[in-house]
């Protein structure tokens, strides 16, 4: 898959599940790295660049395991990303399944 492509889904995923919780990047990169086949050195970047444009805060939480972990909380500006971005992936799938001659629904 090309990387650029690749990047920008893996970019909507993370928006879409700290959508749903707060996270930290470990756990992003647990929930990304069997369905999308990306590590570290793709999700780490996104975040860093993500939290630079406001889309998310830091925080950090103690842990009976070692270090504090570094938690990620999508902002106002975050969700209003994530939701331009589903309307343009949204758009996009329809018209590539219009391309190859399928159903979208």
């Amino acid at each position: 898959m090309n990387t650029q492509f690749k990047k920008g889904v893996v970019e909507l995923c993370i928006l879409k599940l700290l959508s749903e919780k707060d996270m930290y990047g470990f756990e992003v990169i647990e929930a990304l790295a069997n369905l999308l086949f990306v590590n570290e050195n793709t999700v780490y970047p996104i975040l860093r660049r993500l939290t630079q444009q406001g889309l998310f805060t830091i925080y950090t939480k103690e842990t009976n395991l070692g270090a504090p972990r570094k938690y990620y909380h999508l902002t106002a500006k975050g969700r209003k990303q994530l939701e331009e971005y589903l309307k343009e992936w949204n758009l996009f799938i329809k018209n590539v399944y219009l391309i190859l001659g399928g159903d979208y629904e």
